[in-house]
């Protein structure tokens, strides 16, 4: 399987094959039913509720939308329109027939896609149920792990079931062994059972070993949904009267080397194996209260920058597996991207202003998880301030030009408050925080710049960037680190950059994200799973899949 023609992230409701939206005051329903013939790819169908990446594309879109659109709804319930199955999750013959690099890309997005349901979650008041109304195996049941909280419906038939491990010698790749462990507490004895069962776990078992949180008789199993949608919306502050924003479809222009956005700019070099990934500031004046905000809508510049620069990483991630190094660089006013800061912190209370953070906090995140190379230009033009300086931080290195003949021209950094926990990780921790080990006097210094314009020497002796090159070295310098990046094993740098990113505390997204790296990157080349004789390989054919039996 290969991944052209590009794949397209972006998607509408009058495009969905997969779902339907509905919205009834503060609740939301999610309806999932697959279209079998919807594939995103040739050689499968979707039986059975399963899903592959078009099917998550959607699924993201849709809880995007929620968040944007409507600002009544307060709980969504993500349930099927399918007599007795809630979703069996990942398509296992789209699983056998990519490559090794499409499966994790598509675990990767689905990692992502759960876990902004969980951020939305704790940082916006929109809580999420699992109505599970069938059966619900694997990605299914990652699906519904990912929720605030899961309804099974006690119907004698209806399980949860994580049988990877017993019928595709893989592992479940969306968070599942995690969320078990971390987020619900599973003891491990039960999650051990429940892990190497394929028939699954039902009715009072499945909620005394907390795999969910609520069983209902199949009369009752509406009512018990809506009551508890009810219930958690009663303890949100989303607005019932807000009037939400229509998320347009993106301006796009895009050539074979080269994709335009407003605010947003690639341009690759194929021969380089490189591409330079441009964010600019806002050219005309900004709204500074909510009216404005609210006037601007889909246009404002903090919130359509976000929709861009997501839309370039994930097409950059999922189409161009070649281009290992991502050059960051920044374009405009750095005091324009100052006040737009100060705008954001000022009306953070407001719905609209907190989701827009919100993507601000997820797009980064992105950034944080791509498997490329990321090195930081400052130069002549640049405008790496507060929450554009978030940019700079996430990447692995950063060269920040010197002009000691011409410092009127220099290029300045410049921190605000956007960069003090605002725009966290993953990890929770903002990312000067993990620059400096959380060090309290490093951290003061740094803090003791706001409102400050920083050159390059004053940034380097801060410890806010890798090295500040004067004029005449900048070119040489910068091309022989590019260089150099270039001629490394991907696989090695892909280990090496992972790790040095998250140097700090865990939190149950680093593990899902990390383990995801280590087990599936292992396992899915494994024989025993994608094999001739292999679990993936053969799974549905009637052949019994080999394995080699020796432990490694």
């Amino acid at each position: 399987m290969t991944t052209s023609p590009p794949i397209n992230y972006e998607t509408s409701p009058a495009q969905y094959r997969h779902w339907t939206l509905s919205c009834e005051g503060p609740i939301a329903t999610l309806t999932m039913n697959v279209d079998e013939d919807g594939g995103l790819k040739e050689g499968y169908k979707l039986k059975l509720n399963s899903y592959d990446l078009g099917v998550d594309i959607e699924l993201n879109d849709a809880v995007q939308r929620i968040r944007f659109e409507h600002p009544e709804v307060r709980t969504v319930v993500i349930t099927s329109s399918r007599d007795r199955i809630f979703c069996s999750g990942a398509n296992i013959f789209m699983l056998g027939k990519s490559t090794h690099s499409w499966k994790v890309n598509f675990c990767k997005f689905t990692n992502e896609t759960r876990n902004g349901l969980e951020d939305s979650s704790r940082h916006s008041g929109l809580k999420f149920i699992a109505a599970v109304n069938g059966a619900c195996a694997g990605g299914g049941y990652e699906l519904a792990a990912a929720c605030d909280e899961i309804i099974l419906v006690d119907d004698r038939s209806s399980s949860v079931s994580l049988p990877e491990v017993p019928l595709l010698g893989v592992l479940p790749g969306t968070g599942g062994l995690t969320r078990l462990t971390d987020k619900r507490k599973v003891r491990h004895d039960h999650a051990d059972i429940f892990c190497t069962t394929s028939e699954g776990v039902r009715g009072q078992r499945a909620k005394d070993w907390r795999l969910v949180d609520q069983i209902a008789k199949p009369a009752q199993f509406q009512q018990a949904v809506r009551d508890r949608a009810l219930t958690l919306a009663a303890q949100s502050d989303r607005p019932a009267d807000g009037k939400g924003v229509r998320l347009t479809p993106l301006k796009r222009k895009q050539t074979e080397s080269t994709i335009d956005y407003e605010f947003v700019s690639i341009a690759i070099d194929r021969a380089a194996r490189n591409a330079i990934l441009t964010v600019k500031a806002p050219s005309a004046s900004q709204p500074t209260d909510i009216a404005g905000i609210e006037a601007a809508g889909v246009n404002w510049w903090p919130l359509q920058m976000a929709r861009e620069l997501d839309d370039a990483i994930l097409h950059m991630r999922t189409n161009e597996l070649d281009i290992g190094t991502w050059l960051l660089k920044t374009k405009g006013n750095p005091q324009a991207v100052l006040d737009a800061d100060a705008t954001l912190l000022a009306n953070q209370s407001h719905w609209l202003v907190r989701e827009t953070i919100g993507l601000m906090r997820r797009t980064f995140a992105r950034i944080d998880v791509s498997s490329r190379s990321l090195f930081a230009l400052i130069d002549e033009g640049s405008c790496f301030a507060g929450s554009l300086l978030e940019i700079a931080l996430a990447a692995d290195r950063s060269y920040m030009l010197a002009l000691p003949d011409a410092p009127e021209q220099a290029p300045r950094i410049a921190v605000s408050e956007m960069n003090f926990g605002v725009l966290p990780m993953v990890t929770g921790e903002s990312r000067i925080g993990r620059r400096f080990y959380h060090d309290e006097a490093e951290m003061a210094a740094v803090r003791g710049t706001i409102g400050k314009a920083l050159d390059a020497g004053q940034a380097f002796a801060l410890g806010m960037v890798t090295a500040a090159p004067d004029d005449l070295d900048w070119a040489d310098e910068t091309r022989m680190a590019i260089e150099e990046r270039a001629s490394m094993s991907p696989d090695a740098l892909t280990g090496m950059e992972a790790n040095l990113r998250f140097n700090g505390k865990e939190t149950m997204e680093t593990r899902i994200f990390g383990r995801l790296t280590a087990w599936q990157n292992w396992i899915f080349i494994r024989p025993n799973a994608v094999g001739e004789l292999g679990a993936l390989k053969v799974y549905g054919s009637g052949n019994k899949a080999q394995f080699d039996m020796n432990r490694v």
